[in-house]
This record gives C-alpha cells, sequence and structure tokens, in this order.
C-alpha cells in the first residue's frame, strides 16, 4: 500500500463507478508480474491516464506516468502527482526527466509513456517519438503497447467535459511486450510499435459500440466519423501552438511593463 498512490486510486475507483463507466480491459496476462517496463499509450483523452493504468492494477502493477510540469505546478494536484511518483516532465529541458525515467526502470517500476506527446484530436495516432524505444533500450527492459478507446468521449480537446453519469464504454488493451535490444533502431522499434498499436486500436474500435449522431463527433473521419482528419488536426495544433506563443508573449510583457 501506498500512502498517496493507494487512496487515489481507490477515489478514482468510486468515480469511474459513479459515472457508469463500462470496462473492457484485456491482455492483463502480458503485464509482467515483477520489474521495470515503458508503458507505451495512445493519447486521445485527457483521463488516458487513469483509464489505462487501470488495466495494470488489475495485475497488480501501478504506473508512473511522465506528464508535463504544469500540470504538477498545480496547487494541490502536483503535491498529489509527486506523492504518486509520476515524473514532471520540462518540454525545454527533458535531459532530466528522461533520466528519471530510466532509473525509475532499472529500480523495477513501469513507467507511462505516449509516444504521441500531446492528445491526438483525429483520433488515430500521429507519429511517435522516440523516447520510449531510448528509454527501455538504456534500461534494459520491454515496451508494453497498451490502447486506450472510449476515453476520448470522457473528456478531450475542443469537446466539453461530460464527467457525470454518462455510463461510456472504455476498452483498454494491453498488448504483447516488445523487446529493444542493444543494437535496435530507436526509429524502427517505433515504428513497430506504432504498427502494432494500430492494429490493437483497429480492433477496440471494431468491437466497440457504434457511434453516430452527435457521438460521430469522436470517431475518426477515415471510419466516416466527424473528427478532423490527421492533416486537419496537425493544422490546429498549430495554430493552438501560435495562440499559446501569443498569450506567453503578452504576459511577459505585461510582466517588464510592471518592473519599468
Amino acid at each position: 500500500m501506498e500512502p498517496v498512490y493507494t487512496p487515489v486510486r481507490y477515489f478514482a475507483r468510486g468515480l469511474f463507478a459513479a459515472q457508469g463507466l463500462r470496462f473492457k480491459r484485456t491482455g492483463q496476462e502480458n503485464i509482467p508480474a515483477t520489474g521495470g517496463g515503458v508503458v507505451a499509450m495512445n493519447h486521445f483523452g485527457y483521463l488516458d491516464f487513469a483509464l489505462g493504468g487501470y488495466a495494470y492494477e488489475d495485475a497488480g502493477r501501478l504506473v508512473r506516468f511522465m506528464a508535463k510540469k504544469e500540470v504538477f505546478d498545480l496547487a494541490g494536484v502536483g503535491t498529489i502527482m509527486r506523492g504518486m511518483k509520476h515524473i514532471p516532465v520540462d518540454r525545454a529541458a527533458g535531459a532530466g526527466a528522461y533520466r528519471a525515467a530510466v532509473d525509475a526502470l532499472k529500480a523495477g517500476e513501469l513507467i507511462g509513456v505516449f509516444p504521441e506527446a500531446t492528445i491526438s484530436r483525429s483520433f488515430e495516432l500521429k507519429d511517435f517519438k522516440t523516447g520510449a524505444a531510448r528509454m527501455a533500450q538504456e534500461a534494459g527492459v520491454p515496451i508494453l503497447p497498451t490502447v486506450v478507446w472510449g476515453s476520448h468521449r470522457i473528456w478531450t480537446k475542443d469537446h466539453p467535459k461530460r464527467l457525470g453519469r454518462s455510463n461510456i464504454p472504455v476498452t483498454v488493451t494491453v498488448g504483447a511486450p516488445i523487446m529493444v535490444g542493444p543494437q535496435d533502431d530507436p526509429s524502427e522499434v517505433m515504428a513497430e510499435l506504432k504498427s502494432v498499436m494500430k492494429r490493437m486500436l483497429d480492433q477496440a474500435k471494431d468491437e466497440y459500440e457504434t457511434l453516430t449522431g452527435d457521438e460521430a463527433v469522436y470517431l475518426p473521419a477515415a471510419l466516416g466519423g466527424r473528427a478532423p482528419t490527421l492533416e486537419e488536426a496537425a493544422a490546429l495544433e498549430v495554430q493552438e501552438r501560435a495562440r499559446r506563443a501569443e498569450r506567453k508573449a503578452a504576459k511577459a510583457a505585461a510582466k517588464q511593463h510592471k518592473k519599468s
């Protein structure tokens, strides 16, 4: 039992029950009983880490996620995140987070990462960064492909939160471990991982309830849904980064104006 992670976990389970979420969790036999591993997960919604980690709890394992530093800066939230031993990532200086993750992996922890880095508005896999492969390679641990489908219907970008009793079904699947040898090319490993996770997601989508009407906004355009295409989503990301940069510049200018 952990002083922070354990009560947060039970609180989350109670919240999921109150929401009426209907889970389908498969592949737990692929989760190692002991030892480190990189949990590579798709990123379609804000609750992916909590919902995806649920399957690992079935196997008696806890996942420590790498998350952007800004989350840890939030009052109260940061204390909980650190208490659960999640790892803050400063995107301007990520070496420290990478080192902390590798050390944790070598110590036998499961470290959760989102290879896409940010939420995919298209609900399809974006390009994968190589960090997961490099960490697994250096620590000598497997990558555990993990997909979550349905979480984006609860809370994601550009859509209202649905945190009440939504009765939304959520699928979590853990795939067979992918070993990374010392001579393997991280880019090739990530290409293999993306291919594996795409097949897993395709199956999860095929077995999921049909999304029609207003719910079609949560279905990829390639499947006849109304979500933006990968290209359209990429353009929205560019616009979002530009707005963020403008806000940051405006805050800096205001701060400088106060000093002068």
